[in-house]
């Protein structure tokens, strides 16, 4: 496993961050079945997807959702890029003018996501998890860590990591 750390300026759009986007590049085919369930501006995958209707995605749909749309072990690659926690979801949801409640502030709001991801990925797929943890979809989900890129923004702001997963089993 290689982990990197580099420092770059904090952006709320997380894929336009050098380094990030450096590190996704070197795993990015466009070849391959990618998907983003929370794409914002991003359109380095096939299928996207943002709740905000103001970002031009193929999907405006709860990211859940979005995600228990796909098959059983068909997709090579998921950008997960979500709420780091439970307050930016709150300011998410609420900006959108939708409610916010124990579902979409709780650890379940992430885990079955996670739940949905291991489900959709293909054996050997990529996912590549942005947050302020390497927790990435886990081991107990199937996946093993690759690579783990820790983007320190300085000051009070909180680093951003980026953990690249393999799903093995």
């Amino acid at each position: 496993m290689e982990i990197n750390r580099i420092w770059a300026m904090p952006n709320k759009h997380t894929f336009d961050i050098k380094p990030i986007k450096e590190l996704i590049a070197k795993y990015h085919n466009n070849d391959l079945y990618s998907i983003d369930p929370f794409a914002n501006k991003n359109k380095t995958a096939k299928i996207t997807n943002d709740l905000d209707e103001s970002f031009d995605t193929k999907y405006h749909m709860d990211a859940l959702d979005f995600l228990k749309m796909f098959f059983d072990n068909s997709v090579d690659i998921v950008y997960y890029d979500p709420p780091y926690s439970p307050r930016q979801v709150s300011e998410s949801y609420k900006k959108l003018g939708r409610s916010v409640n124990m579902q979409t502030t709780q650890s379940s709001f992430w885990g079955n996501m996670k739940k949905e991801i291991s489900r959709i990925t293909k054996k050997g797929g990529i996912v590549i998890s942005c947050g302020w943890n390497s927790g990435g979809i886990g081991k107990t989900n199937g996946f093993e860590i690759i690579e783990i890129l820790l983007v320190p923004h300085g000051g009070n702001h909180n680093d951003t990591i980026i953990t690249v997963e393999r799903k093995c089993a």
